[in-house]
């Protein structure tokens, strides 16, 4: 009999905890408020509710906020604003499309291959930081809407943070779980990954087939005379020691140290050798404060819903299924997919590890094939909705302060069809070639 009730107050808590998401997501859709304010209220709402039901004290709910993420975002948004206030963002936008002005995909294609690869080997959030401003400044010059630049990169940098131990978080824990190293993850999720970024650009040449023409009418008026003075000694200062933060990201693996270190000290540096020419005022006016205290509510609702117990309650059920190992590679790709598109992707993996660890025992699968579909679900799906990944709110939260808006209904209706396709062709992959 206490089993039961027990079992009754544990689905309770799951149903409220999906509850809670489900609030978050018409509130997104509709637009009733900003995302932030609407993060805001859901966050509220979750403390207010896990107190009351004495699941956790309010100090260990505050335990959920990534401060690495934070600090990391921040740091890199400093170190952008330093940069661009040499011209150097300017100066590549006009080289850009001096080169590719006449062929907007081909423009696209470039931004994208760069993005996508560059992410596999620093994390997203921070190319996208740096992508972010060249776009900008290329579409204000051709004067025309750089959204669909914005979200085509966007998706790529996820797609190609897929591909390495480092380019995507959840890849971090499943390579320290499992014993799986930088190697593993190229030599079997890279073809993939190539695949998917290759398909992507093509229906992204279909979607964006009115923009292409749009910019293709605008060209005819569009007089490539410009020329930026660029100020020399602050942009040797910045790619000075950008050069050594890229560094500092590589070297995260082999000296085990989070991601915000390498952007705290380049942030630091550049802030102190180029004072004289930018203000700390002036380089903290660049940082988005918007998107960060975003990120916080939103930690703070993941950790709510995972105290609640969906995550266990989702992964429990996987576990639970009678079905072949094919029919198990699929589960766990596309429920990792569609849950990562609503929900961060990191609790998520992080509840979904001990579970395969379980399968691949009690079936005796040979191999990380379950460990590749949950990477590639986890990763992927981040590209179904504006809040899936990093990136995406980042860069949109960037393209709102220079007036453009990337809503979440906008992002859905180009990022969902992509998600569904790409997460297809890595099931199929998995299914034929493990």
């Amino acid at each position: 009999m206490r089993i039961n009730v027990e079992a009754h107050i544990i689905m309770y808590h799951v149903i409220i905890g999906f509850g809670i998401l489900l609030l978050l997501y018409i509130l997104l859709i509709k637009e009733y408020f900003h995302r932030t304010v609407a993060a805001g209220l859901t966050a509220a709402l979750t403390l207010i509710v896990l107190i009351l039901l004495g699941r956790r004290t309010y100090m260990e709910i505050l335990e959920g906020i990534d401060i690495d993420t934070i600090i990391l975002l921040m740091a890199m948004m400093t170190m952008v604003t330093i940069m661009a206030e040499a011209n150097i963002f300017t100066y590549l936008a006009i080289k850009i499309i001096k080169k590719t002005y006449k062929n907007p995909f081909l423009l696209m294609t470039i931004l994208c291959l760069s993005t996508g690869i560059i992410s596999g080997f620093i994390d997203n959030v921070t190319t996208v930081i740096l992508m972010t401003p060249i776009i900008i400044n290329i579409a204000k010059r051709i004067r025309i809407d750089p959204r669909p630049l914005l979200v085509a990169i966007i998706l790529e940098s996820n797609i190609g943070g897929t591909a390495t131990l480092i380019g995507d978080p959840p890849n971090i824990l499943i390579g320290t779980s499992a014993d799986l190293g930088f190697n593993d993850f190229i030599i079997n999720l890279g073809p993939i990954v190539a695949i998917d970024m290759i398909v992507t650009l093509a229906i992204l040449k279909f979607i964006f087939k009115n923009w292409f023409n749009m910019w293709k009418h605008r060209i005819r008026y569009f007089a490539i005379d410009e020329t930026i003075e660029v100020n020399r000694p602050l942009m040797y200062k910045s790619l000075i020691i950008f050069s050594i933060t890229i560094v500092l990201f590589f070297l995260e693996d082999t000296l085990r140290y989070p991601p915000a270190i390498p952007a705290l000290i380049g942030a630091g540096l550049l802030l102190a050798t180029a004072s004289r020419e930018v203000t700390i005022h002036r380089a903290l006016e660049g940082v988005e404060w918007t998107t960060l205290v975003f990120f916080i509510f939103m930690f703070i609702i993941i950790r709510g819903v995972q105290i609640l117990g969906v995550m266990d309650f989702i992964a429990g059920n996987i576990a639970s299924l009678n079905i072949s190992k094919e029919a198990l590679i699929i589960v766990i790709v596309w429920v990792s997919a569609i849950f990562s598109a609503f929900v961060d992707n990191i609790p998520f993996v992080m509840s979904m590890i001990p579970v395969i660890q379980k399968l691949n025992m009690t079936l005796g699968i040979a191999g990380p094939v379950l460990y590749w579909a949950l990477s590639l679900g986890g990763c992927l799906g981040g590209n179904g909705t504006l809040v899936g990944a990093s990136a995406n709110i980042v860069v949109a939260s960037v393209a709102e302060k220079h007036g453009y808006d990337i809503s979440f209904k906008y992002f859905l209706g180009k990022g969902m069809p992509i998600m569904v396709i790409t997460v297809g062709l890595a099931t199929i992959y998995l299914l034929l070639f493990y």
